[in-house]
Formats: C-alpha cells, sequence, structure tokens
C-alpha cells in the first residue's frame, strides 16, 4: 500500500476570536437626562379597603396554585404518590383554584386528570361545569388525545350534565357501545368479510381503551375498581388482564400484579409474551431486581409455549443482575439460556456485553464468549464485531485491539466492517497514528476497503485539517470508479468549495454525474428543505 504522508502543523494561528467592547456610560449625556419631580399629592390617595383585600386574595391564591403545581410536577412519575403529597398539603379547594392549575397542566392531560379525580374525591368540594370543560378540553385538543380519551370524555360529560360523582353501570355500558357502533365498526366488517364468529362481546374492545386509559394516568387502583364493578356485565378477555398487570407495573406494585396474573391463568387466560418483557423491563429500571428475578422463574416455569422466555428477556435479566454484583446468578442464567437454545441475536448480544462492559465487567464478558464457544455455540465475525462495536463506541482502544488480536488467534478473520469500526474509532480519540497503521493492516490481511472505510477516511481526515490527504483519497475515489452515496458527494463538494479547490469540484462532478442524474439531485434538495422546515415549525 502506498503510505500517506500529511504535513504537520509547525505552529497555529493564535487570532483573537471576540469582539472588545468598552461600553462605557457617557457621563454628560447622563447628566442631561430630564428627570420629572415628583410632584406630591394632597391629600394623600389611600386605596379603598375592598381593593386591598381582593389583592391579598388574589396572591394567596397564585400562592396555593403555585404549591399545587409545584407538588404534581415533583411527583409526576406513575409510581410517586401524587395523591398523598397533595393531601399533606391541607390546601381548601376551590373552583378558580382549580381552573388556574387545570391551565397550567394543559399540556400534561395525564397528570391533569390525575390531579382531577384526586380533587373529586376530596371533602367541601364538587367540580362545577367550568372544571368539566376545561378537563375535557384538555384532553380532546389533539386527534391521538381523541382517540385515547374520547370514552372518558363522555363520562365526564354525562357527571357534568347529571351532577354526579361517577357513572352508573348502565350508562357506562351505553356509552362503551355507543364508541363501539361508532368507532369500532372496522372489526366487525373484517370478522364479517372473513367469516369469523367472534366469541367476545363488542364492548370489550371500548371497555379495554378505558382501562388503558386510566391506566396510563396512574390511576390503576381505579381502573380494577372499575374492571370489579363491570365484570358482570362485561366479560373481561386476556387484553384486559394484560392492561391491569401491566398498569401495576407501571407504579412498581408487583404484588397486585401477581395477583391479576394469577387470576388470569385460573380463568384459562394465557398472557403474552410483550407483558412479562414490559413488566420485567420496568422492575429492573426501578431497581426492583429480586421482583423481576421472581416474575421471570414465574415465566419460565409456570408460562405457556407463547410466553416463554425469549432472548430479550435473557438480556435484561442478565444485564440487571450484573449491574446489582450478583454474577453467579448471571452466568446461570446465561447456561439456562444456552442449554434452551435461546441464542441471541445480534440486538440482545449487544446489549448484553454493553450491560457488561457499563457495569464495569469487562472480564465476565470475555467469559461469556467462552461459555458460548464452551455450549458448542463459538463466536463467528458477526459476535465479535458486536463486541467491537460496544468497546469502539466506548473508545476502548486498548480493549478493542485485544479483542481484535484474539479475534485472529481464534482464526476468525476481520472482516471490512471491523477496519471501519477501528478507524472510526481513531479518528475520535485524533489518532492518526492508528488510523493510517489500521489502514495499512488491511492491505496487510488482503481485505479490500470498500466506500464506507473510504467515507470513514474522508471526513475523518477533512475535521482533522488534513485536506492534502482528503483530497488525495477522494481523487482514489475517483479513479477507482467507486459510486459516493449522495449525502456525503453533496458533503465532500462543501469541502472543496471551502478550501476553493475548483478542480477538486469539477472533476469530482464529472466522476458522479455518471451515477445520479439531476433530477436525482433535485428530488434530493427537495427533501432537505422539507426536513428542514418540518424541523423548524417543531
Amino acid at each position: 500500500m502506498r503510505r500517506l504522508r500529511f504535513p504537520y502543523l509547525l505552529s497555529a494561528l493564535k487570532t483573537p476570536n471576540f469582539f472588545l467592547c468598552n461600553c462605557k456610560p457617557n457621563s454628560p449625556i447622563h447628566a442631561n437626562l430630564i428627570t420629572s419631580p415628583q410632584i406630591p399629592i394632597n391629600p394623600p390617595f389611600i386605596p379603598p379597603s375592598f381593593c386591598s383585600n381582593a389583592a391579598a386574595m388574589l396572591d394567596s391564591r397564585l400562592t396555593d396554585v403555585a404549591k399545587l403545581y409545584a407538588t404534581v410536577i415533583d411527583n409526576s412519575n406513575a409510581y410517586d404518590n401524587m395523591e398523598k403529597s397533595l393531601d399533606q398539603l391541607g390546601l381548601r379547594l376551590t373552583t378558580p383554584l382549580v381552573l388556574e392549575l387545570l391551565q397550567r397542566l394543559s399540556l400534561e392531560e395525564k397528570l391533569a386528570f390525575r390531579f382531577f379525580t384526586w380533587a373529586a374525591n376530596q371533602q367541601d368540594y364538587a367540580h362545577q361545569s367550568q372544571a368539566y370543560n376545561q378537563m375535557i378540553d384538555i384532553l380532546s385538543s389533539t386527534k391521538y388525545k381523541i382517540k385515547q380519551f374520547r370514552i372518558v370524555c363522555d363520562m365526564l360529560d354525562y357527571m357534568k350534565r347529571s351532577n354526579r360523582k361517577s357513572v352508573p353501570a348502565e350508562v357506562l355500558l351505553d356509552v362503551l357501545r355507543r364508541y363501539t357502533e361508532k368507532n369500532l365498526t372496522h372489526l366487525h366488517k373484517f370478522a364479517k368479510k372473513k367469516r369469523v364468529r367472534v366469541k367476545t362481546q363488542p364492548e370489550i374492545n371500548a371497555f379495554n381503551l378505558l382501562l388503558d386509559a386510566l391506566c396510563k394516568c396512574s390511576l390503576v387502583e381505579d381502573a380494577e375498581v372499575l374492571f370489579r364493578r363491570m365484570k358482570g356485565r362485561v366479560k373481561p378477555d386476556a387484553n384486559s388482564y394484560n392492561v391491569l398487570f401491566f398498569g401495576w407495573c407501571r407504579v412498581r406494585n408487583p404484588k397486585r400484579g401477581m395477583r391479576v396474573l394469577e387470576e388470569m391463568i385460573l380463568l384459562g387466560h394465557t398472557p403474552d409474551s410483550f407483558t412479562y418483557i414490559t413488566a420485567i423491563d420496568t422492575f429492573c429500571k426501578a431497581g426492583m431486581v429480586t421482583e423481576a428475578a421472581e416474575l421471570f422463574e414465574f415465566m419460565r416455569t409456570k408460562g405457556s409455549t407463547l410466553s416463554s422466555p425469549t432472548a430479550k428477556t435473557y438480556a435484561i435479566m442478565i444485564v440487571a443482575l450484573m449491574h446489582n454484583n450478583r454474577v453467579e446468578e448471571c452466568f446461570e442464567l446465561i447456561g439456562h439460556m444456552l442449554n434452551s437454545g435461546c441464542l441471541p441475536d445480534v440486538s440482545t448480544f449487544k446489549e448484553i456485553i454493553e450491560g457488561m462492559l457499563s457495569a464495569g465487567k469487562t472480564e465476565e464478558a470475555y467469559k461469556f464468549l467462552e461459555e458460548m464457544g464452551n455450549k458448542g455455540y463459538p463466536p463467528d465475525i458477526v459476535t465479535y464485531n458486536c463486541f467491537l462495536k460496544v468497546l469502539c463506541d466506548n473508545k476502548k482502544c486498548d480493549e478493542a485491539l485485544r479483542l481484535y488480536q484474539r479475534m485472529i488467534d481464534a482464526g476468525c478473520m476481520p472482516s471490512v466492517q471491523t477496519y471501519n469500526m477501528l478507524i472510526l474509532m481513531f479518528f475520535q480519540m485524533d489518532d492518526l497514528d492508528g488510523v493510517f497503521e489500521t489502514w495499512q493492516e488491511m492491505d496487510k490481511r488482503g481485505c479490500a476497503q470498500d466506500i464506507d472505510t473510504y467515507c470513514i477516511m474522508i471526513v475523518g481526515l477533512f475535521n482533522c485539517n488534513k485536506v492534502e490527504d482528503a483530497c488525495f483519497i477522494l481523487e482514489d475515489v475517483v479513479n477507482k470508479g467507486l459510486k459516493l452515496p449522495y449525502p456525503k458527494f453533496d458533503s465532500f463538494l462543501m469541502q472543496l468549495s471551502a478550501i476553493g479547490n475548483l478542480q477538486a469540484i469539477h472533476k469530482l462532478s464529472e466522476h458522479m454525474r455518471k451515477f445520479y442524474n439531476p433530477a436525482m439531485a433535485r428530488r434530493f434538495a427537495l427533501n432537505q428543505k422539507r426536513k428542514s422546515l418540518s424541523l423548524r415549525g417543531k
């Protein structure tokens, strides 16, 4: 390979990159400013007493609103006990106070509805029509919110018109039927077209949407009360129990969730794998690894074939156990995974390795590779590249080179993606010697550079102000007749125009004219303009 030589800068330019601004007040001008003398009022004006009382009441209300708003925001997580924190404030609710707070929470519809439900249960207070109207407006301000909270809005409208704090079962059943007839007719049309006999009630789909809306607002207790009350009129299906189970997991109450799960299994319903995975992931992120392990064991022993652990489930548990320094349990779980034939795919393997390295368990990550090899699943080039990508993204140069050497010793030849990741890592670490050594290593191993390798080199050299070397490699691309991606081609033209190399611009444009036509270039420019306008609108 031709060795690339680049000139080193002998000295750096030290030019000031700031503006000097000496802005002092002009004393003569300030002295000549016209100031009007204060004219004494005789007799002095004394505001009426009712004005001072109104101002004091306004200040008190604004202070109460600020306290309520701060409490709601501080307890905005699903697992926070917002209701208890609001009770501890001991404030007396009024309709103007509730309206003011709902106005502040107009963009946080879930928090607003959670506060609205808490306020409805307070003594010496009842929602007025204005509060109901404002809450309905918040829940129906967008199409997405209307789709999610349409049934809730119908319930609130009934409570407003009838001046009641709850909706009777008969009325709720009628609301569900009307919603089903208006919005869920496609399900019945599909069943009729395919001649499928539907065994469940049509209202159950609308009822599940209602339960899901309540659970997403962290009103899981209210959702389960409603579930028990309507259980005799609307027969629940597996989705109903899944929604409740996931709701209890959101608020980090695994005991109540397990009760729902056991009842679901006793009734013959099968939990799906997504429910288990979501619950285990929620517990692990909350630091409830023991509860997650119990649920995982329940899933593995008592679950059905459809809900058996997948590679994703194993990956979540392995990473959580490794972060909690439960290494023995982690490798015991890895043994179960490999013995059951549940091999990690590219994404899950990357999650496991990334989780181990983020926990500082580098040796355990290598041990994981050995365990896979001992079980008859030796790592291949995809496995090594996944491992190497995690190391390169974290800029662990020594570990990356160690893994590279280990790959060669194991007889697994590196691919072009392997070298691309190493080159990119060295550029991010400003190690140009490592970049060119890797380039020479590719030639030594007989691994031909692809267009991604050239793009990484050109971009990196331009960013390092090695313009001559970047132009040299760009000329090599033209001579070999390689096709550049259009975004890279556009970026390289901008770089060449910045340095004023018109000859290189002309040569590169003539080369790329063989691959792209003006119509494609115009279409690319219009797409870029649409993207910029859409981002500007957000």
